[in-house]
């Protein structure tokens, strides 16, 4: 018998494209409408800021989530240049461009975030830039050919991903940050220093404590960015990063429950049993953390766009360990687990803090792994995966152990 349901997602972003990809490899034969609102199919973010930014031409065409035939191929409606305006839960539908209305039965919201701007005298000039899609990326690629000298703002994980990229193409790079150190919220000031003392042995420059008071430009172009002290830095470019905010106005028009994103439990279902929501966008009951998070990471949406689907189908849990990774100058680098600005008592190093021979750091908390992170070592993801999962049942370890590079990480746990 035919399936007559229809299923919308609303963001054709990496977590929309999965969860679509997931439908069909579930069995699920009905009408899958896939929206977007920007031209380009959907894509992976990550590559914008690492290989792609650095010059791998190829990356731009492997962020790409599908070939460009593979939705007509798997029965997808994929819809580009298209907006959403409304949905309307109690008709079950979206209107579309403030025009069209189209049914559904189920509705998964993938509609992610936007980048932050800043609201200074100047912050139209040319020259002035954020990092957040294919064509954001295509233009700072092209002016960074050119750009002698450029200040980042925000020293987050775009910032720092783009102050690299800007030192490989010759650039002379200042990163301003309000903050003492980059990454400091997220990371502490031990890790912290690690990136620090990195990006100024490759010849960037920090501003700490700063923030920017203007652009200041000449016929349309930027030409400096002026610091709240009055500090005037030359810039051909400034590559603004300092974070993003979810896409939540359809929920909110739509009387989701919605706090610092989308409310969901733990099977991503919002206040509405038939809308589902993954992604950047999902503020979720988290069944591991025994908490809500909001994560804005690459793997967040690979894997909640995988889950909603199933979650559509059914039942299905997300209760994944928190997970990205990131590319600077020598360092690569992957983080698992969650750790609250300040939420640890210590961190423990494992084999020193060089990147050059690599090392593990973990997020401690009465002797529970909160969070661990190897830089230049390999293949240990799944174990400090375990760890943190075991943490979040209250297990602790041997800290002289996890301490020693000798132990091996799969031994920790007895």
């Amino acid at each position: 018998m035919a399936d007559e349901r229809t299923f919308v997602i609303v963001g054709a972003s990496l977590a929309g494209a999965k969860a679509a990809e997931t439908l069909r490899a579930e069995g699920f034969t009905g009408r899958i409408v896939l929206i977007g609102e920007e031209t380009e199919r959907p894509y992976e973010r990550p590559p914008l800021s690492k290989g792609y930014l650095q010059g791998d031409k190829d990356a731009r065409e492997k962020a790409f989530v599908h070939p460009e035939s593979w939705y007509a191929e798997n029965g997808v409606d994929l819809r580009l240049a298209t907006r959403v305006t409304r949905v309307d839960p109690s008709a079950h539908t979206v209107t579309l461009d403030g025009v069209d209305e189209l049914h559904y039965d189920k509705l998964l919201l993938t509609t992610g975030s936007r980048v932050r701007t800043l609201d200074v005298p100047g912050a139209d000039l040319t020259g002035v830039r954020y990092l957040r899609t294919v064509d954001e990326s295509d233009a700072l690629l092209a002016h960074l050919g050119s750009a002698e000298r450029v200040v980042v703002v925000g020293a987050g994980w775009i910032g720092l991903e783009t102050a690299a990229a800007a030192r490989k193409h010759g650039a002379a790079v200042t990163v301003v940050e309000v903050a003492d150190l980059p990454l400091q919220r997220v990371l502490g000031d031990e890790v912290a220093t690690v990136f620090a003392d990195l990006h100024r042995a490759n010849g960037v420059e920090f501003r700490f404590g700063a923030s920017v008071a203007e652009f200041r430009g000449a016929d349309g172009k930027l030409r400096s960015v002026v610091l709240a002290d009055g500090t005037e830095l030359p810039a051909d470019v400034a590559v603004v990063g300092v974070g993003i905010q979810p896409n939540t106005e359809l929920a909110v028009d739509a009387g989701l429950e919605v706090d610092n994103g989308i409310l969901v439990d733990a099977a991503l279902r919002t206040s509405d049993p038939d809308i589902y929501a993954a992604g950047d966008v999902v503020n979720l009951d988290h069944p591991g953390l025994r908490r809500r998070v909001r994560v804005e990471h690459w793997a967040n949406a690979l894997n909640g766009g995988k889950v909603a689907a199933k979650s559509l189908l059914g039942d299905a849990t997300y209760d994944r360990v928190p997970y990205f990774y990131s590319d600077q100058f020598d360092l690569g680098m992957e983080y698992s687990g969650f750790v609250a600005p300040g939420g640890y008592d210590r961190v423990v190093f494992r084999g020193g803090t060089s990147v050059a021979d690599g090392f593990i750091a973990f997020w401690v908390q009465d002797g529970r792994v909160l969070a661990g992170m190897n830089v230049n070592v390999w293949d240990v993801t799944d174990d400090i995966q375990a760890l943190v999962r075991a943490g979040w049942a209250g297990t602790a370890v041997d800290l002289v152990r996890l301490e020693d590079p000798k132990v091996p990480l799969g031994e920790l746990l007895g």
